[in-house]
């Protein structure tokens, strides 16, 4: 079951992985999210937004590798998704790239909730 947590985890922290190749540019974060990111400070934001989902990412694969910090891996983990997730939802219209984004965390939530209830369910066992 140890093994589950980490798989789901680590799933989790690959799709946090996916748009730091955002970072790199503009013309990648276009591609990400078909967006025009001509204005500066957008582009700015969004790179660092990039940056931000990286380190996320790279923590979710730690900790699938570190029990001690699984607990606030999946505190990070909910946060992130389901922010993004009632973000798009409530606002809705979005574009393609951004739906394919929302099934991406569709995904990092099934995962993040598999993990949590084995967690939580290898923990009352003790």
């Amino acid at each position: 079951m140890r093994y589950l947590i980490s798989a789901m985890l680590m799933i989790a922290g690959v799709i946090h992985l996916l748009p730091l190749s955002g970072m790199f540019g503009g013309e990648k974060l276009s591609a990400l999210y078909g967006l025009s990111l001509d204005e500066p400070n957008i582009a700015i934001l969004m790179r660092h937004r990039a940056i931000l989902f990286g380190i996320l990412g790279f923590f979710l694969i730690f900790a699938a590798f570190k029990p001690a910090y699984q607990p606030i891996a999946f505190i990070a983990g909910f946060a992130s998704v389901l922010s993004f997730l009632w973000l798009a939802w409530s606002v809705g219209n979005y574009n393609a790239q951004i739906a394919r984004v929302f099934s991406a965390d569709i995904v990092a939530l099934a995962c993040l909730v598999i993990a949590a209830s084995v967690y939580l369910f290898m923990q009352t066992r003790r």
